[in-house]
């Protein structure tokens, strides 16, 4: 790697650079995103987008003692580049590589861990509050996307902030909204000139003098309103103002010298202040500005076309596939059925109803909680509403679960999609808890598919139910089996034997019964017969067939790709329990009490024992294990994930 980019060990090293050679900075971090991203893949288009903003803001401001917060963090790889790992930039997302996201552990310069969206406003809030508190003289930033900005928790805390008063600066990143050029460059005019310091200054002594002259308060209340009229009518500065904020811009987004100069008036200003960017996604790479929806989150791509890179073969369809097929499929027999999604259309599978049947979805933003108390609503009426969200982002609406659905037994169906290891995107987007935090609610009925045809069946079952239903699943391909063209009902709370053994009993909830089947195999060449169980539902679980099982084989496994604590393990325990069982032992195979770093799925799968293997070590050890038959060596299977 030659040029600028290869001198920049921290942001000290910008903060000298001519003007030309900023721009040749954006340029050269630009080409290292794309190189990086399509080997690796990643979140592209966002980070595209902020290079011009990554660059202002690390050359006017004093990171790590200034605090710079990116919200969600997809849009943070020019911050990584020029904070230190360029030389390790290539292992972005790879195991035991660098993350993602912002990330504490990483880097001084990465404030706050993030990953879930409309986080950063709150938390810069705190540090500001406490950096006040210990009177340090410490600026912090919050750059936010006009998405995250739309979220409740991002407004709870604009509306507390302009309430403490204390000095925060807020960058809305907005690379959504149509503003004309001329508009754009007015604003930006203004914002430049009318926020310098003796700018502000004269201002204020203007606002003190007429104020305490006799006519003065009405003057100036007439000059305010001329003012707000015009921010009114060109920009959305009223809302903000209206929450105490001192409102600047639309700014262009990637017009250095303005950014720069605007930032730098900007950091003289005291109290909360919004700064609105107008950025393009997937900027200097014309697939992704073309189609930044395809970019936001890409796997590795040929750079020459924007095309992924081809696969070493053809796979099945993945989960969210047959879940959009199917929701299709029952919906246009059903008029009562609507699907509801958080800003996730395309990642849940529910772009295909939202052209199919365009009257009965809705896409409520980045607003989980709202998703399913809107849900409960529809329900409330007669309907029955479908919400497609990751596991990982359900959990911030558990008390609308409880309260406003579960509570009233509403006919809501949450299709949890990601359960699970997620692989790269690490411990923020692992659905690592939702079997532990839904099991305890009542009323719910909890479930998850050995494979594809099951996921048919279980959504079309959900829908029959008179009652609340979570059905979740993990990300990426089907088994390979073949899909029954008609749908039949399974009994709720029921489980099924897949194998028969006297042995021990592996009883497995979700896409790992095919784990279980694989490890049976192998015990039997070591002479221990196992029962596998696909149990189906964590909640409520098949407790006949369980305790059957354990009486007779006086010993038991437990699979789940799930939080141990609490988890489908935890259930079977309770069961075994309840039902007056003590002499039976238990091993639970799961996902530790810990968070589960970034990786490839089948790294992470094997590091936390639940690849084949693993499970197979964890029976033998469970039960003395007979003497290995004469038939040669074993052979390891690996499940495909």
């Amino acid at each position: 790697m030659s040029g600028l980019l290869k001198s920049v060990t921290g942001p000290q090293d910008i903060k000298n650079l001519k003007p030309k050679e900023l721009i040749q900075l954006a340029s050269e971090i630009r080409r290292k995103i794309v190189e990086t991203v399509a080997g690796t893949g990643g979140h592209l288009a966002p980070s595209l987008g902020v290079v011009e903003l990554t660059i202002a803001l690390h050359y006017v401001f004093d990171a790590p003692k200034d605090r710079i917060i990116w919200d969600v963090g997809h849009q943070a790889y020019a911050h990584k580049l020029l904070t230190g790992r360029v030389d390790n930039f290539h292992t972005l997302r790879q195991d035991n590589g660098i993350s993602g996201f912002p990330k504490r552990s990483e880097s001084p310069y990465d404030a706050l861990d993030t990953g879930h969206s409309s986080t950063s406003i709150s938390a810069a809030l705190g540090m500001a509050t406490a950096l006040n508190l210990k009177d340090k003289n410490a600026k912090v930033v919050a750059v936010i996307g006009d998405g995250s900005m739309g979220a409740g928790l991002a407004f709870e805390a604009l509306n507390n902030a302009g309430h403490l008063r204390k000095d925060l600066i807020v960058i809305l990143n907005d690379n959504e909204m149509s503003i004309s050029p001329n508009v754009g460059a007015l604003s930006s005019f203004l914002s430049r000139k009318l926020t310098s310091r003796p700018a502000a200054r004269l201002k204020k002594e203007l606002e003190s003098f007429l104020k305490r002259s006799g006519l003065g308060e009405n003057i100036w209340a007439v000059l305010k309103r001329s003012e707000d009229s015009l921010k009114a009518l060109l920009t959305p500065g009223m809302l903000f103002e209206s929450l105490q904020f001192e409102y600047l811009g639309p700014l262009p987004g990637h017009h250095l010298e303005s950014l720069i100069e605007t930032l730098k008036n900007v950091r003289t200003i005291p109290g909360p202040v919004l700064v609105h960017v107008l950025t393009k996604k997937g900027k200097g790479y014309p697939p992704a500005e073309r189609r930044p929806d395809l970019f936001h989150g890409v796997g590795p791509f040929e750079i020459s076309t924007g095309r992924p890179k081809p696969s070493s073969g053809p796979k099945p369809p993945s989960y969210t596939d047959i879940f959009s097929q199917t929701l299709v499929r029952l919906a246009k027999e059903d008029p009562r059925i609507v699907a509801i999604t958080a800003a996730m259309p395309a990642g849940t599978g529910l772009s295909a109803f939202e052209k199919e049947i365009p009257d009965r979805f809705f896409d409520v933003g980045i607003a989980e909680q709202h998703a399913v108390t809107f849900a409960a609503g529809l329900a409330l009426e007669g309907l029955r509403p479908v919400v497609a969200i990751y596991s990982t982002f359900l959990q911030r609406a558990y008390d609308q679960i409880i309260h406003d659905v579960c509570l009233t037994n509403q006919p809501v169906v949450f299709a949890i999609d990601r359960g699970g290891l997620v692989g790269e995107d690490g411990p923020t987007h692992h659905g690592a808890f939702d079997l532990s935090f839904l099991r305890a609610v009542p009323n719910l009925v909890v479930m998850a598919p050995k494979d594809e045809n099951e996921l048919q069946h279980m959504l079309y079952t959900a829908l029959k139910h008179d009652g609340p239903v979570a059905i979740r699943y993990p990300r990426g391909s089907g088994v390979g089996v073949s899909l029954d063209w008609q749908f039949r009902e399974i009994p709720i709370g029921k489980g099924e034997i897949e194998l028969e053994g006297p042995d021990v009993g592996i009883i497995a909830i979700g896409h790992h019964v095919q784990t279980a089947r694989i490890a049976a195999k192998e015990l039997a060449q070591y002479g221990i017969k196992a029962s596998v169980v696909n149990a189906r539902f964590a909640k409520p679980l098949d407790q006949e067939l369980i305790t059957q099982v354990a009486r007779r084989t006086g010993h038991i496994l437990t699979i789940e790709e799930n939080s141990l604590p609490g988890g489908f393990g935890s259930a079977v325990l309770e069961c075994l329990s309840d039902n007056g069982i003590d002499s039976v032992k238990v091993c639970r195979v799961g996902l530790p009490d810990r968070f589960v770093k970034h990786g490839s799925p089948k790294t992470l799968i094997k590091h936390v024992g639940l690849d084949v293997p693993s499970v197979v070590e964890a029976v033998r050890s469970m039960i003395k294990s007979k003497e290995k038959k004469s038939i040669g060596p074993a052979t390891i299977h690996t499940l495909p994930v």
